[in-house]
Protein backbone atom coordinates (compact mmCIF):
# COMPACT_ATOMS: atom_id res chain seq x y z
CA UNK A 1 0.00 0.00 0.00
CA UNK A 2 1.35 3.42 -0.82
CA UNK A 3 2.41 5.86 2.15
CA UNK A 4 0.57 8.67 -0.25
CA UNK A 5 -3.14 7.03 0.74
CA UNK A 6 -5.98 9.64 1.14
CA UNK A 7 -8.24 10.46 3.87
CA UNK A 8 -11.18 9.09 1.42
CA UNK A 9 -9.09 5.68 0.87
CA UNK A 10 -8.85 5.17 4.75
CA UNK A 11 -12.75 5.70 4.75
CA UNK A 12 -13.69 4.10 2.21
CA UNK A 13 -11.42 1.05 3.54
CA UNK A 14 -12.89 1.40 6.75
CA UNK A 15 -16.73 1.62 5.76
CA UNK A 16 -17.08 -2.54 6.65
CA UNK A 17 -16.38 -4.58 9.22
CA UNK A 18 -13.46 -7.13 10.34
CA UNK A 19 -14.80 -10.06 9.82
CA UNK A 20 -15.44 -8.84 6.26
CA UNK A 21 -12.66 -7.28 5.43
CA UNK A 22 -10.96 -10.57 6.37
CA UNK A 23 -13.40 -12.35 3.92
CA UNK A 24 -12.56 -9.70 1.24
CA UNK A 25 -8.83 -10.40 1.41
CA UNK A 26 -9.30 -14.01 1.71
CA UNK A 27 -11.10 -13.18 -1.65
CA UNK A 28 -8.26 -11.57 -2.94
CA UNK A 29 -5.51 -13.57 -1.74
CA UNK A 30 -7.10 -16.96 -2.44
CA UNK A 31 -8.80 -18.96 0.19
CA UNK A 32 -5.59 -21.47 -0.19
CA UNK A 33 -3.42 -18.73 0.77
CA UNK A 34 -1.34 -19.24 4.43
CA UNK A 35 -2.02 -16.34 6.01
CA UNK A 36 -0.99 -17.06 9.92
CA UNK A 37 1.16 -20.35 12.09
CA UNK A 38 2.05 -20.57 14.97
CA UNK A 39 4.45 -23.90 16.63
CA UNK A 40 1.74 -25.75 18.26
CA UNK A 41 -1.31 -25.33 15.28
CA UNK A 42 0.93 -24.99 12.07
CA UNK A 43 -0.65 -23.47 9.11
CA UNK A 44 -3.93 -21.25 8.86
CA UNK A 45 -5.06 -20.68 5.41
CA UNK A 46 -7.67 -18.44 5.06
CA UNK A 47 -10.38 -21.15 4.13
CA UNK A 48 -8.97 -22.94 7.64
CA UNK A 49 -9.15 -19.17 9.46
CA UNK A 50 -12.80 -18.18 8.89
CA UNK A 51 -14.31 -22.04 8.64
CA UNK A 52 -12.78 -22.14 12.35
CA UNK A 53 -14.02 -18.95 12.94
CA UNK A 54 -17.67 -19.56 11.47
CA UNK A 55 -17.99 -22.57 13.25
CA UNK A 56 -17.00 -21.43 16.72
CA UNK A 57 -19.24 -18.49 16.02
CA UNK A 58 -22.13 -20.29 16.39
CA UNK A 59 -21.10 -21.78 19.78
CA UNK A 60 -20.75 -18.97 21.18
CA UNK A 61 -23.62 -16.80 20.26
CA UNK A 62 -25.32 -18.28 22.38
CA UNK A 63 -22.91 -16.95 25.22
CA UNK A 64 -23.87 -13.12 25.37
CA UNK A 65 -26.68 -11.52 23.36
CA UNK A 66 -25.64 -9.37 19.88
CA UNK A 67 -23.69 -6.48 20.86
CA UNK A 68 -22.18 -8.01 24.53
CA UNK A 69 -18.90 -8.26 26.08
CA UNK A 70 -17.48 -11.85 26.02
CA UNK A 71 -13.87 -12.04 28.06
CA UNK A 72 -10.74 -13.28 26.12
CA UNK A 73 -7.80 -15.06 27.86
CA UNK A 74 -5.78 -16.62 25.65
CA UNK A 75 -1.99 -15.99 24.28
CA UNK A 76 -0.93 -15.11 20.77
CA UNK A 77 -1.52 -18.43 18.33
CA UNK A 78 -3.69 -19.28 15.89
CA UNK A 79 -6.70 -20.18 19.04
CA UNK A 80 -6.68 -16.48 19.62
CA UNK A 81 -7.00 -15.72 16.17
CA UNK A 82 -9.54 -17.71 15.40
CA UNK A 83 -11.96 -16.81 18.63
CA UNK A 84 -11.05 -13.00 18.21
CA UNK A 85 -13.01 -13.54 14.85
CA UNK A 86 -15.64 -15.68 15.82
CA UNK A 87 -16.79 -13.33 18.44
CA UNK A 88 -16.88 -10.56 16.00
CA UNK A 89 -18.31 -12.43 13.43
CA UNK A 90 -21.13 -13.75 15.75
CA UNK A 91 -22.09 -9.90 16.43
CA UNK A 92 -20.24 -10.37 20.43
CA UNK A 93 -17.57 -8.15 21.42
CA UNK A 94 -14.25 -9.75 22.61
CA UNK A 95 -12.58 -8.08 26.00
CA UNK A 96 -9.36 -8.81 26.17
CA UNK A 97 -8.26 -9.94 29.30
CA UNK A 98 -4.76 -8.87 30.42
CA UNK A 99 -4.06 -11.97 32.23
CA UNK A 100 -0.51 -10.90 33.22
CA UNK A 101 -2.34 -8.18 35.75
CA UNK A 102 -3.37 -10.37 38.34
CA UNK A 103 -7.08 -11.77 39.43
CA UNK A 104 -8.25 -8.59 41.25
CA UNK A 105 -7.52 -6.42 37.61
CA UNK A 106 -9.08 -9.24 35.65
CA UNK A 107 -12.37 -9.31 37.69
CA UNK A 108 -12.46 -5.21 37.76
CA UNK A 109 -12.33 -5.09 34.35
CA UNK A 110 -14.90 -7.70 33.97
CA UNK A 111 -17.33 -5.57 35.98
CA UNK A 112 -16.68 -2.95 33.95
CA UNK A 113 -17.23 -4.28 30.73
CA UNK A 114 -20.42 -6.61 31.53
CA UNK A 115 -18.22 -9.95 31.22
CA UNK A 116 -20.21 -12.82 32.75
CA UNK A 117 -18.25 -15.63 29.98
CA UNK A 118 -14.63 -15.45 30.02
CA UNK A 119 -12.70 -17.68 27.72
CA UNK A 120 -9.57 -19.34 27.94
CA UNK A 121 -8.00 -22.44 27.34
CA UNK A 122 -6.38 -25.62 29.43
CA UNK A 123 -3.33 -25.93 27.71
CA UNK A 124 -2.44 -22.26 28.42
CA UNK A 125 -3.67 -22.17 31.91
CA UNK A 126 -1.42 -24.63 33.07
CA UNK A 127 1.15 -23.68 30.73
CA UNK A 128 1.24 -19.61 32.04
CA UNK A 129 0.47 -21.37 35.44
CA UNK A 130 -2.60 -19.11 36.02
CA UNK A 131 -4.33 -21.83 37.98
CA UNK A 132 -5.00 -19.21 41.16
CA UNK A 133 -5.94 -16.40 38.77
CA UNK A 134 -8.40 -18.77 36.69
CA UNK A 135 -10.11 -19.92 40.42
CA UNK A 136 -10.72 -16.20 41.72
CA UNK A 137 -12.14 -15.52 37.89
CA UNK A 138 -14.60 -18.84 38.14
CA UNK A 139 -15.90 -17.34 41.57
CA UNK A 140 -17.78 -14.34 39.81
CA UNK A 141 -17.83 -15.33 35.72
CA UNK A 142 -18.30 -18.26 34.04
CA UNK A 143 -15.02 -19.71 32.86
CA UNK A 144 -15.27 -21.83 29.82
CA UNK A 145 -12.72 -23.67 28.01
CA UNK A 146 -12.49 -23.50 24.23
CA UNK A 147 -11.13 -27.50 24.31
CA UNK A 148 -14.53 -28.39 25.63
CA UNK A 149 -16.40 -26.08 23.05
CA UNK A 150 -14.21 -27.66 20.53
CA UNK A 151 -15.01 -31.37 21.39
CA UNK A 152 -18.79 -30.80 21.82
CA UNK A 153 -19.27 -29.40 18.51
CA UNK A 154 -21.40 -31.36 15.88
CA UNK A 155 -21.13 -32.17 12.59
CA UNK A 156 -24.35 -30.37 11.13
CA UNK A 157 -22.79 -27.12 12.74
CA UNK A 158 -19.39 -27.72 11.07
CA UNK A 159 -20.85 -27.95 7.27
CA UNK A 160 -23.18 -24.91 8.30
CA UNK A 161 -19.81 -23.10 9.44
CA UNK A 162 -18.24 -24.22 6.09
CA UNK A 163 -20.81 -23.36 3.76
CA UNK A 164 -20.92 -19.68 5.46
CA UNK A 165 -17.02 -19.37 6.13
CA UNK A 166 -16.84 -16.35 3.87
CA UNK A 167 -19.79 -14.06 5.90
CA UNK A 168 -20.24 -13.24 9.06
CA UNK A 169 -22.81 -15.32 11.47
CA UNK A 170 -24.27 -11.59 12.09
CA UNK A 171 -24.04 -8.06 10.61
CA UNK A 172 -22.86 -5.16 11.96
CA UNK A 173 -22.27 -2.07 11.01
CA UNK A 174 -18.37 -0.21 11.20
CA UNK A 175 -19.61 1.92 13.86
CA UNK A 176 -20.43 -0.59 16.04
CA UNK A 177 -18.03 -2.11 18.81
CA UNK A 178 -15.21 -5.04 17.58
CA UNK A 179 -13.20 -4.58 20.64
CA UNK A 180 -12.77 -3.78 24.26
CA UNK A 181 -8.93 -3.50 25.46
CA UNK A 182 -8.13 -2.24 29.03
CA UNK A 183 -4.97 0.78 29.07
CA UNK A 184 -1.63 -0.67 30.67
CA UNK A 185 -2.72 0.93 33.85
CA UNK A 186 0.85 2.18 34.14
CA UNK A 187 0.05 5.13 36.24
CA UNK A 188 -3.27 3.72 37.90
CA UNK A 189 -6.21 1.80 37.19
CA UNK A 190 -6.70 0.78 33.79
CA UNK A 191 -9.88 2.14 31.93
CA UNK A 192 -11.74 0.15 29.27
CA UNK A 193 -11.60 1.56 25.81
CA UNK A 194 -14.31 0.38 23.24
CA UNK A 195 -12.65 -0.05 19.67
CA UNK A 196 -14.96 0.27 16.80
CA UNK A 197 -14.72 -1.88 13.69
CA UNK A 198 -13.90 1.46 11.71
CA UNK A 199 -11.72 2.84 14.47
CA UNK A 200 -9.37 -0.76 13.61
CA UNK A 201 -9.63 -0.55 10.29
CA UNK A 202 -8.75 2.65 9.12
CA UNK A 203 -5.84 2.11 12.08
CA UNK A 204 -4.81 -0.99 10.11
CA UNK A 205 -5.48 1.09 6.79
CA UNK A 206 -3.08 3.75 8.05
CA UNK A 207 -0.71 1.50 9.54
CA UNK A 208 -0.26 -0.68 6.16
CA UNK A 209 -0.03 2.79 4.02
CA UNK A 210 2.78 3.99 5.82
CA UNK A 211 4.74 0.85 6.64
CA UNK A 212 4.66 -0.25 2.72
CA UNK A 213 3.90 -3.96 3.81
CA UNK A 214 4.43 -6.17 0.27
CA UNK A 215 2.92 -9.28 -0.57
CA UNK A 216 6.52 -10.57 -0.06
CA UNK A 217 6.54 -9.72 3.57
CA UNK A 218 6.24 -12.07 6.81
CA UNK A 219 5.56 -10.62 9.76
CA UNK A 220 6.68 -11.83 13.09
CA UNK A 221 4.50 -11.53 16.04
CA UNK A 222 4.73 -12.02 19.72
CA UNK A 223 3.17 -9.06 21.53
CA UNK A 224 0.31 -9.86 23.62
CA UNK A 225 -3.27 -9.61 21.86
CA UNK A 226 -4.17 -8.06 25.34
CA UNK A 227 -2.08 -4.99 24.23
CA UNK A 228 -3.68 -2.47 21.31
CA UNK A 229 0.01 -2.73 19.69
CA UNK A 230 -0.56 -6.79 19.86
CA UNK A 231 -4.18 -7.36 18.64
CA UNK A 232 -4.65 -4.37 15.99
CA UNK A 233 -1.39 -4.23 14.17
CA UNK A 234 0.40 -7.47 15.04
CA UNK A 235 -2.87 -9.58 14.84
CA UNK A 236 -5.23 -8.04 12.45
CA UNK A 237 -3.44 -5.67 10.08
CA UNK A 238 -1.61 -9.10 8.25
CA UNK A 239 -5.27 -10.79 8.29
CA UNK A 240 -6.74 -7.43 6.49
CA UNK A 241 -3.90 -6.93 4.33
CA UNK A 242 -2.49 -10.74 3.46
CA UNK A 243 0.69 -10.44 5.23
CA UNK A 244 1.66 -14.19 5.91
CA UNK A 245 2.36 -13.57 10.48
CA UNK A 246 3.65 -15.74 12.71
CA UNK A 247 2.26 -15.83 16.14
CA UNK A 248 4.47 -16.68 18.91
CA UNK A 249 2.81 -16.82 22.75
CA UNK A 250 5.26 -15.34 24.62
CA UNK A 251 7.79 -12.23 23.90
CA UNK A 252 10.05 -12.84 26.99
CA UNK A 253 11.85 -16.34 25.23
CA UNK A 254 14.31 -14.38 24.18
CA UNK A 255 16.91 -16.87 23.46
CA UNK A 256 14.54 -18.80 21.13
CA UNK A 257 12.56 -15.65 19.13
CA UNK A 258 15.64 -14.64 17.75
CA UNK A 259 15.82 -18.06 16.40
CA UNK A 260 12.88 -18.33 14.83
CA UNK A 261 12.98 -15.11 13.10
CA UNK A 262 15.80 -16.03 11.32
CA UNK A 263 14.44 -19.43 10.82
CA UNK A 264 10.96 -18.30 9.16
CA UNK A 265 12.40 -15.69 7.34
CA UNK A 266 10.79 -13.01 8.92
CA UNK A 267 11.07 -9.63 7.41
CA UNK A 268 8.83 -7.26 9.90
CA UNK A 269 9.40 -7.29 13.45
CA UNK A 270 6.68 -5.60 15.88
CA UNK A 271 7.85 -5.29 19.19
CA UNK A 272 8.98 -2.71 22.43
CA UNK A 273 12.22 -1.38 23.50
CA UNK A 274 12.19 -3.96 26.57
CA UNK A 275 11.79 -6.73 24.36
CA UNK A 276 13.82 -5.22 21.57
CA UNK A 277 16.94 -4.99 24.04
CA UNK A 278 16.86 -8.86 25.60
CA UNK A 279 16.65 -10.35 21.64
CA UNK A 280 19.82 -8.06 20.70
CA UNK A 281 21.63 -9.43 23.35
CA UNK A 282 20.84 -13.25 23.06
CA UNK A 283 20.60 -13.28 19.14
CA UNK A 284 23.36 -14.20 17.12
CA UNK A 285 24.85 -11.64 13.91
CA UNK A 286 22.84 -13.32 11.37
CA UNK A 287 19.63 -13.82 13.27
CA UNK A 288 17.94 -10.37 12.04
CA UNK A 289 19.17 -11.14 8.03
CA UNK A 290 16.13 -11.21 7.08
CA UNK A 291 14.33 -7.82 8.43
CA UNK A 292 14.00 -5.41 6.47
CA UNK A 293 12.00 -3.35 9.01
CA UNK A 294 11.95 -3.87 12.57
CA UNK A 295 9.17 -1.40 14.31
CA UNK A 296 9.07 -0.26 18.06
CA UNK A 297 6.30 0.84 19.97
CA UNK A 298 4.76 1.03 23.31
CA UNK A 299 7.64 2.43 25.36
CA UNK A 300 10.53 4.72 24.64
CA UNK A 301 12.87 3.41 22.86
CA UNK A 302 16.16 3.44 24.04
CA UNK A 303 19.51 4.99 22.50
CA UNK A 304 21.11 1.97 23.77
CA UNK A 305 18.88 -0.18 21.84
CA UNK A 306 19.47 1.48 19.06
CA UNK A 307 23.02 1.53 19.37
CA UNK A 308 23.03 -2.64 19.91
CA UNK A 309 21.13 -3.02 16.57
CA UNK A 310 23.20 -0.64 14.59
CA UNK A 311 26.50 -2.09 15.78
CA UNK A 312 25.36 -5.30 16.19
CA UNK A 313 23.13 -6.36 12.98
CA UNK A 314 23.61 -3.45 11.09
CA UNK A 315 19.74 -2.98 11.41
CA UNK A 316 18.15 0.06 12.09
CA UNK A 317 14.99 0.48 14.24
CA UNK A 318 11.89 2.68 13.68
CA UNK A 319 10.29 3.78 16.38
CA UNK A 320 6.38 4.48 16.72
CA UNK A 321 4.08 6.03 19.12
CA UNK A 322 0.37 5.31 19.91
CA UNK A 323 -2.65 4.85 22.55
CA UNK A 324 -5.11 2.46 23.15
CA UNK A 325 -7.96 5.17 22.36
CA UNK A 326 -6.24 5.35 18.87
CA UNK A 327 -6.61 1.89 18.18
CA UNK A 328 -3.16 2.63 19.08
CA UNK A 329 -1.18 4.32 15.85
CA UNK A 330 -0.56 7.88 16.22
CA UNK A 331 2.50 8.28 14.88
CA UNK A 332 5.74 5.72 12.84
CA UNK A 333 9.02 6.49 11.84
CA UNK A 334 8.80 4.62 8.28
CA UNK A 335 11.50 3.43 6.35
CA UNK A 336 11.35 6.62 4.01
CA UNK A 337 10.93 9.07 6.10
CA UNK A 338 12.94 8.29 9.58
CA UNK A 339 14.39 10.89 12.27
CA UNK A 340 16.23 9.68 15.67
CA UNK A 341 14.99 10.69 18.38
CA UNK A 342 11.12 11.11 17.02
CA UNK A 343 8.40 9.04 16.84
CA UNK A 344 7.61 9.76 13.51
CA UNK A 345 5.61 11.74 11.75
CA UNK A 346 1.26 11.81 12.40
CA UNK A 347 -0.30 8.79 10.22
CA UNK A 348 -2.46 10.58 7.28
CA UNK A 349 -5.75 10.86 8.28
CA UNK A 350 -4.53 11.81 12.30
CA UNK A 351 -5.20 15.45 13.39
CA UNK A 352 -3.59 16.99 16.12
CA UNK A 353 -3.78 20.13 18.28
CA UNK A 354 -1.42 20.80 21.44
CA UNK A 355 -2.42 22.57 24.67
CA UNK A 356 0.01 24.78 26.83
CA UNK A 357 1.31 23.29 29.60
CA UNK A 358 2.36 25.99 32.26
CA UNK A 359 6.26 25.30 33.05
CA UNK A 360 6.59 23.70 29.47
CA UNK A 361 8.69 25.65 27.10
CA UNK A 362 8.96 23.85 24.09
CA UNK A 363 6.25 21.58 23.03
CA UNK A 364 2.52 20.87 24.29
CA UNK A 365 0.07 18.33 25.73
CA UNK A 366 -1.53 16.20 22.62
CA UNK A 367 -4.56 15.90 21.81
CA UNK A 368 -5.51 13.66 18.83
CA UNK A 369 -8.82 13.52 16.21
CA UNK A 370 -9.29 10.80 13.31
CA UNK A 371 -11.23 7.58 12.59
CA UNK A 372 -9.21 5.93 14.63
CA UNK A 373 -9.74 7.66 17.78
CA UNK A 374 -11.83 4.98 20.28
CA UNK A 375 -15.73 5.60 20.24
CA UNK A 376 -14.90 6.07 24.21
CA UNK A 377 -14.26 4.86 27.77
CA UNK A 378 -16.78 2.50 29.83
CA UNK A 379 -17.89 4.25 32.72
CA UNK A 380 -16.74 2.35 35.81
CA UNK A 381 -20.16 4.14 38.01
CA UNK A 382 -22.74 3.43 35.48
CA UNK A 383 -22.35 -0.23 33.14
CA UNK A 384 -22.74 -0.25 29.77
CA UNK A 385 -22.61 3.80 29.32
CA UNK A 386 -19.95 5.01 27.15
CA UNK A 387 -17.84 8.20 27.92
CA UNK A 388 -17.06 9.47 24.28
CA UNK A 389 -14.05 11.82 23.44
CA UNK A 390 -15.36 15.68 23.52
CA UNK A 391 -15.75 16.24 20.07
CA UNK A 392 -14.03 13.35 18.62
CA UNK A 393 -10.81 14.78 20.11
CA UNK A 394 -8.78 12.43 23.16
CA UNK A 395 -6.14 13.72 25.48
CA UNK A 396 -3.58 11.28 25.12
CA UNK A 397 -2.16 12.71 28.40
CA UNK A 398 1.00 13.37 26.25
CA UNK A 399 3.64 16.29 26.34
CA UNK A 400 5.43 16.77 22.85
CA UNK A 401 7.07 19.29 20.48
CA UNK A 402 5.97 19.26 16.62
CA UNK A 403 9.00 19.78 14.47
CA UNK A 404 8.78 22.19 11.29
CA UNK A 405 8.76 19.05 9.10
CA UNK A 406 6.43 17.35 11.19
CA UNK A 407 8.06 14.69 13.44
CA UNK A 408 7.03 14.22 16.53
CA UNK A 409 8.95 13.60 19.75
CA UNK A 410 7.77 12.92 23.23
CA UNK A 411 8.86 15.20 25.90
CA UNK A 412 6.96 12.75 28.70
CA UNK A 413 3.50 12.16 30.27
CA UNK A 414 2.09 14.68 31.75
CA UNK A 415 1.68 13.29 35.51
CA UNK A 416 5.30 12.13 34.77
CA UNK A 417 6.32 15.81 35.15
CA UNK A 418 7.79 16.68 38.72
CA UNK A 419 7.52 20.55 40.28
CA UNK A 420 10.80 20.86 42.05
CA UNK A 421 11.34 24.05 42.99
CA UNK A 422 8.74 25.90 41.42
CA UNK A 423 10.44 24.36 38.16
CA UNK A 424 8.86 21.38 35.95
CA UNK A 425 11.44 18.70 34.92
CA UNK A 426 10.52 15.92 32.89
CA UNK A 427 10.93 12.48 34.58
CA UNK A 428 11.29 10.77 31.25
CA UNK A 429 14.53 13.43 30.67
CA UNK A 430 15.88 12.16 33.73
CA UNK A 431 15.87 8.74 32.69
CA UNK A 432 17.14 9.53 29.19
CA UNK A 433 20.23 10.64 31.32
CA UNK A 434 20.11 7.45 33.29
CA UNK A 435 20.05 4.93 30.10
CA UNK A 436 23.50 6.83 29.24
CA UNK A 437 25.18 6.23 32.63
CA UNK A 438 23.55 2.19 32.96
CA UNK A 439 22.79 1.81 29.01
CA UNK A 440 21.38 -2.48 30.14
CA UNK A 441 20.41 -1.59 33.37
CA UNK A 442 16.10 -1.76 34.37
CA UNK A 443 15.16 1.66 35.91
CA UNK A 444 12.58 4.27 36.30
CA UNK A 445 12.24 7.62 37.98
CA UNK A 446 9.51 8.47 40.37
CA UNK A 447 8.59 11.21 43.03
CA UNK A 448 8.33 11.07 46.33
CA UNK A 449 6.79 14.99 48.59
CA UNK A 450 9.76 16.70 49.84
CA UNK A 451 8.77 19.52 52.75
CA UNK A 452 11.34 21.84 50.93
CA UNK A 453 11.12 21.86 47.24
CA UNK A 454 7.30 20.35 46.98
CA UNK A 455 8.91 16.88 45.52
CA UNK A 456 12.01 14.89 45.23
CA UNK A 457 13.20 12.49 42.48
CA UNK A 458 13.79 9.10 43.09
CA UNK A 459 15.82 6.46 41.09
CA UNK A 460 14.79 2.91 41.36
CA UNK A 461 17.37 0.57 39.50
CA UNK A 462 18.34 -3.09 38.88
CA UNK A 463 22.47 -2.40 38.61
CA UNK A 464 24.11 -3.28 41.68
CA UNK A 465 26.62 -0.50 42.62
CA UNK A 466 24.59 2.53 40.63
CA UNK A 467 25.29 5.80 42.79
CA UNK A 468 23.98 8.63 42.51
CA UNK A 469 27.47 10.52 42.13
CA UNK A 470 27.73 8.60 39.15
CA UNK A 471 24.33 9.99 37.77
CA UNK A 472 25.21 13.38 39.15
CA UNK A 473 28.80 13.27 37.28
CA UNK A 474 26.77 12.84 33.94
CA UNK A 475 24.22 15.10 34.60
CA UNK A 476 27.03 18.22 34.92
CA UNK A 477 29.10 16.47 31.74
CA UNK A 478 26.27 16.92 29.75
CA UNK A 479 25.08 20.66 30.98
CA UNK A 480 21.72 20.02 32.15
CA UNK A 481 20.25 21.43 35.60
CA UNK A 482 20.56 20.38 39.16
CA UNK A 483 17.20 19.47 39.08
CA UNK A 484 17.45 16.98 37.27
CA UNK A 485 19.64 15.09 39.52
CA UNK A 486 17.77 12.39 41.70
CA UNK A 487 18.06 13.27 45.42
CA UNK A 488 17.91 9.55 46.10
CA UNK A 489 19.20 6.78 43.89
CA UNK A 490 17.70 2.83 45.09
CA UNK A 491 18.84 -0.39 44.15
CA UNK A 492 16.29 -3.11 43.47
CA UNK A 493 16.44 -6.40 42.18
CA UNK A 494 14.01 -6.11 39.70
CA UNK A 495 11.66 -3.19 39.05
CA UNK A 496 7.51 -3.80 38.45
CA UNK A 497 6.48 -4.64 35.00
CA UNK A 498 3.44 -5.15 32.96
CA UNK A 499 2.85 -7.60 30.80
CA UNK A 500 3.09 -5.71 27.89
CA UNK A 501 6.87 -5.41 29.04
CA UNK A 502 5.94 -1.51 30.37
CA UNK A 503 7.15 -0.17 33.25
CA UNK A 504 4.64 -0.37 35.87
CA UNK A 505 5.17 3.34 37.33
CA UNK A 506 2.29 3.04 39.87
CA UNK A 507 3.92 0.22 40.90
CA UNK A 508 7.43 1.79 40.82
CA UNK A 509 5.69 4.75 43.18
CA UNK A 510 4.25 2.17 45.39
CA UNK A 511 8.04 0.43 46.00
CA UNK A 512 9.76 3.93 46.17
CA UNK A 513 7.35 4.88 49.10
CA UNK A 514 7.86 1.72 50.53
CA UNK A 515 11.73 1.59 50.85
CA UNK A 516 10.99 5.31 52.46
CA UNK A 517 8.99 4.32 54.37
CA UNK A 518 11.62 1.49 55.83
CA UNK A 519 14.77 3.93 55.28
CA UNK A 520 12.70 6.29 58.02
CA UNK A 521 11.36 3.53 60.36
CA UNK A 522 14.98 2.78 60.58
Amino acid sequence: MSATITTEAIAAAAATTIPEAIAAAARRAGPRYVIAEDATSGQLTYRRLLTGAAVLARELAPLADVGKSIGVMLPTAAGAAVTVLALMSAGRVPAMLNFTAGAANMLAACHVAGVSTVLTSRAFVAKARLETEVAALSAVVRVLYLEDIRAGIGIATKIAGALSAFRPLVRRQPDDPAAILFTSGSEGLPKAVVLSHRNMLANITQGAACLEFGPSDRLFDCLPVFHSFGLTIGLLLPLVVAVRVFLYPSPLHYKVIPELIHAWGATILLSTNTFLSGYGRAGGPNDFATLRLIVAGAEPLRSSTRRLYLEKFGARIHEGYGVTEASPAICFNTLAHNREGTVGRLLPGIQARLEPVPGVANGGRLLVHGPNVMLGYLDRDHQGELLRPPSGWHDTGDIVDIDADGYVTIRGRARRFAKIGGEMVSLAAVENIAADVWPDAAFAVTTLPDPRKGERLVLLIAQPGATREAFAARARTIGVSELTIPGDVIVVQELPLLGSGKVDHAGVARLAQSVAGIAAAG
